[in-house]
């Protein structure tokens, strides 16, 4: 037995040598990171083709010799890039960070590469990928929200500057192929249409080719997706599941890109968008974690705990921050709430580790290529933390219950507890579990002036360069440096103009002296500043000063006062309190002070002023606010949020329809099954259907027979109650001037939801009416519709 623990602890010191970032030794490198890079040629893109200078003859023979105009090529050697984002996941999610759920594809990569566990992000997913995307801060390039809640002040467009061109433009302009697969949250739903204007879009940022979803979230089973600037068909095939779609046409675009150039370099963004709300995946993945989260989350975020500090994710002195007051202790809830949230945890587990096992194959194949060495891979585990957006019990209906008022009961929760993870629901969830997969941090996404919202894992890997294997880095840095240290691996200037355009000063700094630095190297970033719907928060120098916040992220109600004035502030030292848990305010005073002031300086420099923490006040941006008449005239399909809006208020939809082409489909569609409104021919009725969410309780349909004639007028008038959003009223049918139906419905939603579209012709994405299962196009018989609102 003395044998048995003397081996123990000596495997043990054995792993804390390998494992712990202040035992490790400077490995060797190919290469040294100087401050600057680049040859200076290229600081004014496009970098223009030089004039003929030979002589120009009436014959060949009488002229110079023959140029063509050079392409400009990437330098010598450049890697190719692959950048990942995920989507809604904690610090303490991943295995690779100690997390609960096996993510082998990342920890595979982690051991080849750099674990980052001081790297921080924006607290938001819009804000995130913008700085990603820039290397400046989010309020500087107008995204200090998401791009669907603007409010019309420089850092709150939703609209970046063409003063900050993205790492994708200054690539394309630089030799490389570049692409982007997955979630775009940086278009504002007033310009994600046909009309554009499409500089926004992923194409008008510098991806030569884009496949993915323009919006928030995407249905796993039924997307809405764009090639490029045009929609693609929803898919229709029985396994279909987004995220094996999106790694194929990765795969897919690398095979043409090489084979068509194989010395030419690539940038890839893969950003899958997937553990966010709605948690979708195959039920067989589901199935796998059965039963592996019936001890809750208080174990759960313990166990975590644990395994960060054995793996040296976390410093050996780091405290656990306790659970907050609202979430509710695990053993205190009852055998039913038990099993309803154990099961939606297991359905975020099954999430996330398929979507690591789709990721995975693209990188296998970037192996089997031979491409992986010379590839430099940054995986950041999240765009943010963890979502509580799904409420204290969770949710079958992300946007139904945070922004509709949809009642969920936990009767009905449980009725569909088999089924969650499928097609039939939007599902998230509790808010135990968002603060489980933050560990070892206070607070989640949203909530920018604590490190559960802004602390996210991150590996960087590039075999060619980073010669250490598994090493850990600890030095801060911020999403806004991503873009630099890209630029400096490719040895690519930082340009100061752009198309004709002065570029802004970038806001990041290159992380490449870290992939040869000693892991307890002093960090080269010592400030960046924080603020998400008031939440502010200022770190410089191992010190950071943040606000308490006044309203829970599950919640959108207005937290009410002065959002300059009326927040407290709380004061810690990371250096020797790595998880937030002392709060110095009350001791350090003059510290204190000396971190607001700093914090109000970086404000005013970078339009973070005004401050406004009210979600509900925000618009959802949808343009045209006081547009109240739309013709078309065939076929359309737009985001829900870019078309009239059939929310909340009276309308009148009339439509002119050819019933010699076609007798039954869809007139006129908005939303989802889980909100929206349909309009169609079915079985020789017209029929209004309203969902309100996807629960049976929530449908209503009114019907009436259709005309029997070749051509037809139909009109559908709804007479809003009134007294508030979300409210009922009266809906009435005519053909051709005379009323065949009238009927109530209850309850009409107050927010979009996302992704989802506006369609006149055709219902894309997931079905609003169970009377039919495809698109049900009524096409090209439909032959005018003018909308009304009244």
């Amino acid at each position: 037995m003395r044998v048995r623990q003397s081996w123990h602890l000596l495997a043990g010191a054995a792993l804390a040598i390998a494992m712990s970032p202040n035992l490790l030794s400077k490995p060797a490198f190919s290469r040294t990171w100087p401050e600057r890079w680049g040859d200076g040629s290229r600081t004014k893109l496009p970098v223009l083709p030089q004039p003929y200078k030979g002589a120009l003859g009436p014959t060949v023979e009488q002229s110079g010799p023959r140029q063509f105009p050079a392409v400009p090529a990437a330098p010598a050697d450049a890697p190719n890039i692959l950048l990942v984002l995920l989507d809604d996941v904690g610090f303490g999610a991943a295995s690779a960070f100690g997390g609960p759920v096996p993510t082998p594809s990342l920890e595979r990569l982690a051991n080849r590469g750099l674990r980052y566990t001081n790297f921080h992000v924006t607290g938001l997913c819009s804000p995130t990928r913008a700085a990603l995307l820039t290397g400046r801060n989010h309020h500087s390039v107008g995204t200090g929200r998401v791009v669907d809640m603007p409010i019309g002040y420089p850092g709150y467009t939703g609209v970046i500057s063409k003063s900050a061109a993205s790492v994708a433009e200054v690539l394309r302009q630089n030799g490389y192929n570049t692409a982007m697969f997955g979630k775009h949250h940086n278009t504002p739903r007033s310009q994600a249409t046909q009309a554009g204007p499409f500089d926004t879009w992923p194409t008008g940022l510098g991806f030569e080719y884009f496949y993915g979803f323009i919006g928030g979230d995407d249905d796993q089973f039924t997307p809405t997706l764009y090639r490029g600037t045009s929609r693609v068909k929803t898919p229709t095939a029985p396994d279909y599941i987004l995220d094996a779609d999106l790694a194929d046409d990765a795969i897919n675009w690398v095979h043409n890109q090489k084979g068509a150039a194989p010395d030419k370099p690539f940038f890839i963004y893969l950003a899958p968008g997937t553990t966010h709300a709605p948690h979708q995946a195959p039920r067989a993945w589901i199935d796998r974690f059965r039963g592996q989260f019936d001890s809750g989350w208080d174990v759960v975020r313990e166990n975590t705990f644990a395994r960060q500090k054995a793996m040296g994710i976390v410093p050996a002195n780091a405290a656990l921050t306790p659970r907050p007051t609202d979430i509710a202790d695990w053993s205190s809830l009852t055998a039913d709430q038990r099993r309803l949230y154990a099961r939606m945890m297991e359905v975020f587990a099954g999430t996330l580790a398929h979507e690591d096992y789709q990721i995975g194959r693209v990188i296998a194949e970037l192996e089997r290529m031979g491409q992986f060495d010379n590839t430099l891979i940054m995986f950041i585990s999240g765009d943010n933390g963890p979502s509580a957006e799904g409420g204290l019990s969770g949710t079958t209906n992300e946007m139904g219950k945070l922004g509709n008022n949809v009642p969920e009961t936990e009767r009905y929760m449980l009725s569909v507890i088999d089924e969650l993870g499928g097609p039939g629901h939007h599902n998230n969830y509790p808010a135990g579990w968002a603060w489980a997969t933050s560990t070892p941090f206070p607070w989640v996404k949203q909530i920018a002036s604590h490190l559960g919202a802004t602390t996210n894992g991150m590996v960087a890997s590039w075999p060619k360069e980073i010669q250490a294997r598994g090493q850990i880095r600890s030095q801060f840095h911020h999403v806004v440096d991503i873009m630099p240290t890209i630029l400096q691996a490719a040895n690519i200037d930082v340009p100061a103009e752009v198309n004709g355009v002065p570029q802004q000063a970038v806001d990041g700094i290159s992380m490449a002296y870290s992939f040869e630095a000693k892991p307890s190297d002093q960090s080269r970033r010592h400030t960046q500043y924080f603020e998400m719907f008031g939440n502010r928060a200022i770190y410089h120098d191992g010190w950071w000063a943040g606000t308490t916040p006044k309203r829970p992220p599950w919640s959108m109600d207005n937290p009410g006062g002065n959002p300059a004035t009326s927040y407290r502030w709380e004061l810690y030292d990371l250096r020797s309190d790595f998880t937030q848990s002392r709060n110095l305010a009350q001791a350090q005073p003059t510290k204190l002070k000396e971190l607001q002031a700093l914090w109000s300086s970086e404000a005013e420099k970078h339009s973070v002023f005004p401050l406004m923490d009210s979600v509900a006040a925000a618009t959802f941006g949808l343009g045209g606010e006081a547009r109240k008449k739309w013709t078309y005239w065939g076929p359309v399909g737009m985001p829900e949020g870019a078309g009239p809006s059939l929310r909340s208020g009276s309308f009148t939809i009339t439509a002119e329809v050819d019933l010699s082409k076609r007798r039954e489909g869809v007139i006129l569609s908005a939303g989802a099954s889980f909100g929206g409104w349909s309009f169609y021919l079915k079985n020789g009725q017209i029929v209004a259907y309203s969902a309100f969410s996807q629960q049976p309780g929530h449908k209503y349909r009114v019907a009436g027979p259709a005309p029997t004639g070749t051509q037809a007028t139909i009109k559908f008038d709804f007479d809003y109650d009134g007294g508030g959003p979300g409210k009922g009223g009266l809906l009435r049918i005519s053909a051709d001037g005379r009323e065949v139906a009238r009927g109530r419905v209850e309850h009409t939603t107050i927010i979009p939801q996302n992704s989802e579209e506006f369609n006149v012709g055709y219902d894309s994405g997931s079905r609003v009416s169970p009377d039919y299962t495809d698109e049900f196009p009524l096409g090209d018989a439909v032959r005018r519709v003018d909308v009304e609102l009244r």
